[in-house]
């Protein structure tokens, strides 16, 4: 009896109709003629009140549900969540869905409100956005159900409490995987990159067709054939490609609620799928005051699955990044020359000149790429109008910052390393973009 009074709720036609019913009773006072339709009324009422209890209370009818989701949440992407329901009363019923989503949401008033008929199931959905890897808890999926009287309300709690890990963005992932395996990078904004010479693997010889590099023209094979005949060639495969990401404090800044240690996180598994679908080896690894979360540069069948484990595994606590240790640990455990995409941030040309000995040493064993972010919400503030004083002088700071992430490239670029200067959400197109042009280019 307890637990039906605590799931018992009072609409608000409920006050509408007693409040007219008070203020009727007020008045009376001055028309004493219409005392008795008030007393008849007012009867008529706690007789509707009763039966709207009854009806959602004493009859066989109720609200069945259930939430379901996903086995796991892609990390800064819209996840859809699927609610059902079921209405067995013999009469249709509106119904107030409050769903107990994980407190790193911070959602206090999430709220879905439809009418369900008389034995009708219904699916509803709704996307969520997380923005850090971990494990995210759901609470109870609550139901408040009215009859069509809508005087009293029922609660209906459904214990179907949740636990959903979140991954890396592995939907990205398979937009991407599907790319590369269809050739479809120019419809997603991906630069076509010219190939500059042949790479050392021959693939065939095939007939010529428009479009073909006339200097590929194999001659003997058109003197035999009597049809013009072209040598075919494809891109090297099997060359280890390395994802390293900076874990240290200068990647601790969020951009859309994502931080920038996410951001490569969620480049490196997309970049390591396209560089496994390309037929090169995916490897990774992770700094800050030391090396780990090393994963050997393979192209195994379970190595996706590996390197998603690994980077959903990695932790941080935002410390100052020792490239020292970095230098070290490759020149004894990369043997093989490697393509190395260095996922990290320079705010200044000092904290650059403060590195840039470990990576020239870096780049002369292998080549490197290092990747770093531009402040969009600086570029964005530089960008505005001024209005005083003050804002003209903060201003002149942010464009010298702004200026000075370029000043970066060139100097990078002075010593031979190559570079990716990118807004945090573009970072994966930019990336592939840098892969496909090494590839093409044969630098690697």
């Amino acid at each position: 009896m307890k637990q039906v009074f605590k799931d018992i709720f009072i609409e608000k036609r409920f006050f509408i109709v007693l409040s007219a019913l008070i203020i009727g009773f007020v008045a009376s006072y001055f028309f004493p003629n219409i005392f008795g339709v008030l007393k008849l009324l007012f009867f008529l009422f706690f007789i509707l009140v009763i039966v709207d209890l009854i009806l959602m209370f004493a009859s066989k009818g109720v609200i069945s549900g259930k939430r379901i989701l996903p086995n796991k949440f892609s990390n800064g992407d819209q996840n859809s969540i699927t609610i059902w329901f079921r209405n067995s009363y013999l009469f249709s019923t509106n119904i107030k869905i409050l769903d107990e989503i994980p407190i790193q949401f911070q959602k206090r008033n999430f709220e879905l409100n439809t009418t369900l008929l008389k034995g009708e199931e219904k699916t509803f959905s709704y996307e969520l956005r997380p923005v850090k890897r971990g494990i995210y808890a759901f609470g109870n999926l609550n139901v408040i159900a009215t009859s069509p009287l809508k005087l009293l309300a029922k609660r209906y709690t459904f214990n179907n409490e949740q636990e959903v890990p979140v991954y890396p963005s592995f939907l990205q992932l398979q937009k991407y995987e599907l790319m590369a395996f269809s050739n479809r990078f120019m419809e997603y904004g991906l630069k076509k990159i010219r190939k500059i010479g042949h790479t050392i693997e021959f693939e065939q010889i095939k007939e010529y067709v428009q479009g073909d590099d006339i200097r590929n023209i194999n001659w003997k094979a058109t003197a035999k054939k009597n049809l013009l005949m072209v040598n075919q060639f494809q891109d090297e495969k099997s060359q280890p490609i390395y994802s390293i990401i900076d874990k240290g404090r200068v990647m601790k800044m969020p951009f859309s609620g994502l931080s920038l240690v996410d951001y490569a996180i969620n480049t490196t598994l997309v970049i390591s799928g396209v560089a496994i679908k390309k037929q090169d080896k995916a490897g990774i690894l992770a700094f800050s005051n030391k090396v780990e979360n090393r994963v050997v540069a393979e192209r195994r069948s379970a190595q996706m699955n590996l390197i998603l484990e690994t980077l959903y595994n990695l932790q941080t606590n935002f410390v100052e990044s020792d490239f020292s240790r970095l230098y070290i640990h490759l020149k004894r455990n990369l043997n093989h020359r490697s393509l190395l995409l260095l996922y990290t941030n320079f705010e200044s040309l000092d904290a650059l000149h403060r590195q840039i000995p470990y990576l020239q040493a870096i780049s002369k064993l292998h080549l490197l790429v290092v990747v770093f972010f531009e402040n969009t919400e600086l570029n964005e503030f530089a960008k505005q109008k001024a209005k005083n004083t003050q804002e003209i002088f903060e201003q002149t700071i942010a464009e010298k910052f702004v200026y000075e992430k370029k000043l970066i490239v060139n100097e990078l670029r002075k010593y031979g390393i190559q570079t990716i200067l990118s807004k945090p959400e573009n970072l994966t197109v930019n990336t592939i973009n840098k892969y496909l042009e090494i590839k093409a280019r044969g630098l690697l």
